[in-house]
């Protein structure tokens, strides 16, 4: 916003009357048009004449305004002064356009002119002229100079302290605003139904509720009927400051409602996340029969995503496409939820309408198709879709990094965040936030510990993000590091669930239960709510470190105190701790008394058990289960026959060999990854084809080496390491897929695939 330069006297301005030109003080020396009378004419008639030529010349000045020609319409305006310059009449007109020019223009030095014209000649308090006199210096952003101009027309009009009151509110000065009203009242200056609607919404934008309810009692106590725009604007304010009973009661005795009335009470629920309330009054508007526009569809959409309902958002999409032209937030809406749901065939169908209406040139949708893509594991689109955008905001860094990280694959982050910064793109928050739980997942410490330090150098810029410091946590503990997760966690000064569970986890699955269990009477004592995913880490602490009493305290509190309904992760937990322990007629127990279907990962939790605990009665029972789930997975008959062959069953043994063989079931190679200088490299087990096998298979020995010196030796009876290798990644895998963990696919380079979109796009 410029500074003023006007006094608070216009009348007494010498510095205005400097701006005065003074050619418009002198008569030119070469006429601007060629005389269209003659000398010898009769007076009168040169008269008329001479209203005829500036006639003509007013003509002009308006042609040249219109055409934005603002030094031909001056140079017109010199020869109209010069003719009449005492003729308001006729005066009035070239400087009304003119200030319309300068407006339009926004050329602040042509308007000073004018301005200063207008006050030499006596007539700034003319009413049109005030008006058009704020509009201008609005245009080159002098608001202050504006209302100086509201002021000194001295008029009771309240029209110009409207304008100024207006223009304050929409540029955001709302403490101006109620300034400027305030000294309105001052002069004796009565508000009318327009000035209230501003100063309400200058109010509630501060938050100012004194305010508001003085200016509420002042409508209340003046002489101004019902005014629709007014009551709209109350139920606004009591909106922003929070009083939805006072918002709804007004909204209630509304003798009439538009569709105005309607959103504004709709988005005060929804802006409190009081979405019940805004879908009930959405229904109830359209029984009322009044037409919803589509920011309140788009409101509504949004709060279906919001409260997880995106079944139902992608419902209000398919209807309003029905009712309403869309627009680019609803294009966002609809594929958000095709992103949640993994509804990929939808989400290329909105796709298609977008490229044929023509909203997927807007950021926002294409980077919202990035990331629907991504969720929906078409990376190839998601990828071809980034590959053609020319100019890459971080946002659309960000969603193809998060698509990659979304779907573990470290190596597609790992290049596509070099090359990002190469491009001069700094990572923000959410740049990390989305790769270091791919780091925790994977146990990649090295990039971990590199966003570690980049965080710690930033560290103003990054300490009010939980959510960094949580992953930051979690990615320690998963890799192992408990003492670094430990030292993260002692340097925050604030601590949520996610903290504590993540460092819980940490010390669980490291074998040290006890202090795990520390960590969860600490956090019951800070009376920070346990969820879930918690009480998941406590059970797998309770598990890996043999606690079992402990273990089945807690799973009974979890349902009796924490009022948590046991998942089948916890029930997978329970069957572990007592398959561990031994206790497997207990772990049966479990299974049998589950209020969900067993997964498949349980059943082979259990088997494992019983292979090491040489159960094999309990183990066929479990056996059977599995293979009516999964009768054609190699990896279970391994796990079966591995049973079978450390109990000495070796005719077992063979049979579930024979039966794996007869169900056509193939064998999946294991497969894992190493940690080479600064990547990760894949290898399968026994793959000699692996460019790097010559490197692999030496570390391999010298691990196996290393194991058994450290007293980690094979079982007895064991078939093979390749196929115990295979079963511990068969039984990962399975533990993963129900955490929510879906394979990947391969990202290509062709467009072939992306031709489809146009189709869809031609037929939507």
């Amino acid at each position: 916003m410029r500074t003023s330069f006007l006094p608070k006297n216009l009348s007494l301005s010498k510095q205005l009357q400097k701006c005065i030109p003074n050619s418009w003080k002198q008569k030119p020396t070469k006429p601007f048009h060629k005389p269209l009378i003659s000398s010898n004419n009769s007076p009168s008639s040169s008269l008329s004449s001479s209203f005829s030529m500036v006639g003509v010349l007013i003509a002009s000045l308006k042609d040249f305004i219109t055409y934005n020609h603002l030094s031909n319409a001056f140079k017109t305006f010199i020869h109209i002064q010069h003719h009449h310059a005492s003729s308001f009449d006729i005066i009035f007109q070239p400087i009304k356009h003119l200030l319309l020019g300068c407006t339009n223009l926004k050329s602040l030095s042509q308007g000073k002119q004018i301005h200063a014209h207008i006050i030499s000649l006596g007539i700034h308090q003319n009413p049109i002229l005030v008006s058009k006199l704020i509009n201008f210096y609005a245009s080159v952003d002098l608001l202050a100079d504006a209302q100086i101009v509201a002021e000194c027309s001295n008029s009771f009009d309240p029209l110009h302290w409207n304008m100024v009151i207006s223009l304050y509110v929409k540029n955001c000065l709302f403490e101006d605003a109620i300034s400027v009203y305030r000294r309105m009242l001052s002069k004796g200056v009565i508000p009318d139904d327009y000035t209230y609607p501003s100063v309400l919404k200058a109010c509630g934008e501060l938050l100012d509720y004194d305010s508001g309810v003085a200016v509420h009692k002042a409508i209340q106590e003046s002489s101004i009927k019902w005014s629709l725009f007014v009551h709209n604007a109350l139920v606004f304010m009591y909106g922003r400051f929070g009083k939805l009973e006072v918002a709804r009661e007004l909204f209630d005795i509304m003798p009439a409602r538009d569709d105005v009335s309607w959103n504004t009470m709709i988005s005060c629920y929804a802006s409190r996340g009081l979405w019940d309330e805004a879908f009930r009054l959405f229904g109830c508007m359209r029984e009322a029969g009044i037409e919803r526009n589509i920011i309140i569809w788009n409101t509504i959409a949004g709060g279906c995503l919001h409260t997880g309902n995106f079944k139902g958002a992608l419902k209000l999409f398919s209807q309003m496409r029905a009712v309403i032209q869309l627009d680019s937030v609803a294009m966002v809406v609809g594929l958000n939820a095709c992103s949640h749901i993994g509804a990929v065939k939808l989400g290329k169908e909105i796709h298609g309408h977008a490229v044929r209406t023509c909203f997927d040139v807007f950021d926002n949708v294409k980077n919202t198709l990035i990331t629907m893509y991504s969720r929906c594991r078409d990376l190839n689109h998601a990828y071809l879709l980034f590959r053609k955008i020319d100019e890459k905001g971080l946002i659309t860094w960000n969603a193809m990094l998060s698509g990659f990280a979304h779907m573990d694959r470290s190596e597609e982050v790992s290049f596509l965040l070099r090359e990002m910064l190469r491009e001069g793109v700094e990572p923000n928050y959410v740049t990390i936030a989305s790769i270091l739980p791919l780091c925790a997942r994977i146990a990649n410490l090295q990039h971990g510990k590199e966003f570690h330090c980049y965080m710690v150098k930033r560290e103003e810029q990054f300490k009010g993000y939980l959510l960094l410091w949580n992953s930051l946590v979690e990615m320690y503990s998963r890799s192992g590091k408990v003492l670094e997760a430990r030292k993260v966690f002692d340097s925050l000064s604030r601590k949520d669930e996610v903290t504590y569970t993540s460092m819980i986890m940490g010390y669980g699955v490291s074998g040290d239960g006890e202090t795990a269990l520390k960590l969860f009477a600490e956090m019951r004592r800070l009376n920070i709510k346990p969820d879930h995913v918690t009480m998941v880490a406590v059970l797998i602490a309770c598990s890996h470190s043999g606690l079992v009493a402990q273990g089945q305290v807690l799973f009974r509190k979890m349902i009796e105190v924490y009022g948590i309904d046991p998942r089948v992760e916890h029930y997978s937990c329970m069957v572990d701790l007592f398959g561990r322990a031994g206790l497997l007629d207990k772990a049966k127990e479990v299974i049998t008394g589950m209020s969900c279907k067993p997964t498949s990962a349980i059943w082979a939790t259990l088997i494992g058990a019983c292979k090491i605990h040489g159960n094999t009665v309990i183990g066929e029972w479990a056996a059977g289960k599995l293979l009516e789930m999964k009768p054609d997975h190699s990896g279970y008959y391994l796990l079966i026959a591995n049973m079978y062959a450390a109990a000495n069953r070796l005719d077992k043994e063979a049979e579930a060999r024979t039966y794996m063989r007869d169900s056509g079931a193939k064998r999946t190679p294991g497969c894992a990854w190493v940690d080479v200088g600064r990547e990760l490299c894949p290898f399968l087990a026994g793959d000699t084809s692996n460019p790097r096998s010559c490197e692999i298979s030496p570390m391999m020995k010298r691990l196996n080496i290393l194991m058994k010196d450290a007293g980690y030796a094979p079982s007895e009876g064991v078939v093979s390491s390749e196929e115990d290798f295979e079963e511990l990644s068969m039984i990962g895998n399975e533990l993963i897929k129900d955490a929510g963990y879906v394979p990947s696919e391969g990202v290509v380079s062709s467009e072939e695939d992306f031709e489809e979109l146009s189709m869809i796009g031609n037929v939507s």
